[in-house]
């Protein structure tokens, strides 16, 4: 018996699509928040001068298949016949066993023979030969419109380069910002002027700057949580946060390292990568040497190390920070920073389900959730996001915002309760005029302008900081 025949697809594509028959979106599947991506992805998908397919890349459980649900959701209710959208996921056994030719052809044999049609693959890389197929249905199809989505950055990118180049916008998916965190609970925060920016914050009367932190002061609280459970969204809504973190630490972390990543690279030694990993962890937030990583995890070699570093970073499990350049300072020899991708993994793989009585607990996530926020926030801005080590003393500055569109932008994350920040410090050294130098601090009253002689600091409290870059986000998002 052949399992992939058409009568088997046919009836597991009715099952993927309920709307053929209703006409609407599930309301379980139609989730209320839209998340940033959300928004880019339907603005490429909608552009008519410039043709786009869209591939959204991520973790798992960060919201991927979500976002398509909404997208097909808005195209029924802009009367886009319920029969020429079609959703499919080639994570299922079945179609595993089909390529993506073979699927269309049962598709449109038997439900829609239109040209205008939108298909929605989840899971793409599971599929067969699908960057081939992909570019086929694109350069044959020009009504054709896609999305798709998957869990592997770079093996995309290199899959695109080969035969997909100005064909597709590859949209990243982080885990919940902190901004999207708080919109998900529906925690309310009191209007904030429509033109804040936290880099232009000295720019404000210290009457004004008052009264928006104390507005966001409520957000402390709300903060830890976040840094304990995590931005993804399922867990985030739990109600039993050690549950959340089982989930987290069984659900997304194993099945990245033992089933995905195996899969798509052909990784043999599972357990290598997992030693990795849990290294990692450990160390997150700090400069990694790979020959020292080596020596650590005896019987692992540099090569391996270094090629499952680029493995864990495809897998959006971790965020790799370079070492970049301010000024006119000679660079040290270039090592990279290593960041977990989401705070809350880190707790998990190392079973911490308390981190608030631990000042260095506290300060390693701080730091891990800010580096996050800015990766993900600067993703449009052609950027380069890294740290800084350098300078009279050789030190560091955390994380360094580069562009051609405006000047450095430097952060050092002091998430203590003592913030303490000296004249020798890097960022104070080789702080400019523009006063885009920021330090992220803890308490909620620690914030505003600082003078070192000539040299200005702003500080914000983290909570209010990372809300701000998700309020700046959501502002751009109102008319879309």
């Amino acid at each position: 018996m052949e399992l992939n025949n058409p009568e088997n697809i046919l009836n597991l594509l009715f099952s993927y699509n309920p709307w053929w028959q209703s006409g609407v979106m599930q309301k379980e599947f139609n989730k209320p928040m839209r998340r940033f991506a959300y928004y880019e992805a339907m603005n490429t998908i909608d552009r008519e001068d410039i043709r786009r397919s869209v591939i959204l890349c991520g973790a798992r459980r960060t919201g991927k298949t979500t976002i398509m649900y909404q997208a097909i959701s808005k195209l029924l209710e802009r009367n886009v016949a319920p029969k020429n959208i079609l959703f499919i996921s080639f994570d299922h056994p079945l179609l595993k066993l089909c390529t993506i030719d073979k699927v269309m052809e049962i598709y449109k044999s038997n439900i829609s023979s239109d040209e205008s049609v939108y298909c929605f693959f989840d899971e793409i890389q599971y599929a067969s030969d699908w960057n081939s197929w992909l570019k086929i249905l694109y350069d044959t199809n020009p009504q054709i419109k896609i999305m798709a989505t998957g869990s592997a950055s770079p093996v995309f990118s290199d899959k695109i380069t080969e035969s997909g180049l100005g064909r597709w916008t590859i949209i990243h998916v982080p885990t919940l910002s902190f901004y999207e965190y708080c919109e998900l609970l529906n925690i309310k925060v009191p209007d904030l002027p429509k033109d804040l920016k936290p880099t232009r914050m000295y720019l404000k009367s210290q009457q004004e700057q008052t009264e928006i932190f104390n507005k966001l002061s409520m957000l402390q609280v709300h903060f830890i949580r976040y840094l304990q459970v995590g931005g993804f969204p399922e867990l985030a809504l739990s109600s039993d946060d050690l549950y959340a973190q089982r989930v987290l630490r069984e659900d997304i972390v194993d099945k990245a390292l033992k089933r995905d990543l195996p899969t798509i690279y052909g990784i043999r030694n599972i357990g290598d990568i997992e030693k990795i990993f849990l290294y990692l962890c450990y160390t997150s937030s700090n400069i990694i040497n790979v020959q020292t990583l080596s020596k650590e995890l005896d019987g692992v070699s540099r090569n391996t190390v270094e090629k499952y570093i680029g493995y864990l970073e495809s897998a959006n499990l971790i965020y790799i920070s370079p070492m970049v350049n301010v000024g006119t300072k000679q660079l040290l020899k270039a090592q990279n920073k290593i960041y977990i991708a989401d705070a809350a993994m880190r707790n998990a793989v190392l079973m911490r389900d308390d981190i608030t009585n631990n000042p260095d607990e506290l300060g390693i996530i701080a730091e891990t959730a800010v580096y996050k926020h800015i990766k993900s926030f600067y993703y449009d801005a052609a950027a380069k996001i890294g740290y800084y080590r350098g300078g009279n003393k050789g030190n560091e500055i955390d994380i360094v915002v580069q562009s051609d569109r405006f000047p450095p932008i430097m952060i050092e994350v002091k998430y203590r309760d003592q913030a303490k920040i000296s004249e020798s410090d890097a960022i104070v050294e080789l702080a400019g005029q523009n006063y885009a130098n920021l330090v992220i601090t803890k308490r909620a009253n620690d914030f505003g302008e600082y003078s070192y002689g000539a040299k200005k600091i702003y500080r914000i409290p983290a909570p209010a900081f990372l809300y701000m870059l998700g309020f700046v986000e959501s502002q751009k998002n109102k008319n879309k």
